[in-house]
């Protein structure tokens, strides 16, 4: 089993050291360091090189965003996973510029952020439904060239049936698998399973790949 090296940047003490606890207990994830503020994030980071970073934005002497940046600069091997109060659009879209690889609100659950933890560790990318549906709106109001920088590709895909149709368009509008499955009235086992063949059929990695190639479609 490969081990997930994590930092913590957190400037909540009592908050870091739950979240230290909650991963510590995982046989495959170690809690290398802890730091409580910006500075403390990027001098730790050289030291430490962590797989992943779980980084607030709002941190004392240097920003989440900005230690961010300088961490990437320093150890770009390293991914950035946003846990955060704060769903403002300007920080979302700044953080996902910044290089982020996920956004989590802090009220996700345990088993969403072990997820997004292990699936950003394996290449992907993850935005909380929430977060998911910002980004989506902003790319259909402003940014539709940034769908393209995605690496989303348009060609080959397998047509789908009329009920994966309608379980993709929600998926576009950032729903959970839960929710989708009471809007199709299946179980939630199904619904993964649909999901996974969808994004087989049209050749995407992950769930926001999905989404926008939905957006992209319509």
């Amino acid at each position: 089993m490969n081990e997930i090296r994590i930092l913590i940047a957190e400037d909540q003490t009592l908050v870091r050291r739950a979240f230290s606890a909650m991963l510590s207990i995982e046989p495959d994830i170690k809690v290398v360091a802890q730091a409580a503020d910006g500075v403390e994030a990027i001098q730790l980071s050289r030291q430490w090189r962590p797989d992943i970073v779980l980084m607030d934005l709002q941190m004392p002497r240097i920003g989440g965003i900005g230690a961010m940046k300088r961490i990437l600069e320093d150890v770009p091997q390293a991914r950035i996973i946003v846990l955060t109060t704060f769903d403002t659009d300007d920080l979302v879209f700044e953080a996902i510029s910044a290089g982020a690889h996920a956004y989590l609100l802090k009220d996700s659950n345990e088993a969403e952020i072990l997820d997004t933890i292990r699936g950003v560790h394996a290449g992907q990318h993850h935005l909380s439904p929430k977060i998911a549906g910002k980004v989506m709106n902003e790319i259909r109001r402003q940014r539709p060239s940034e769908a393209e920088a995605l690496n989303v590709n348009d060609s080959a895909d397998e047509d789908l049936t009329e009920r994966e149709e309608r379980v993709l368009g929600f998926i576009a509008q950032g729903k959970t698998n839960r929710e989708i499955s009471e809007k199709v009235f299946l179980a939630e086992g199904t619904v993964k399973n649909y999901v996974s063949k969808i994004m087989e059929k049209l050749h995407v990695e992950s769930r926001t790949e999905l989404a926008i190639k939905a957006l992209k479609r319509k």
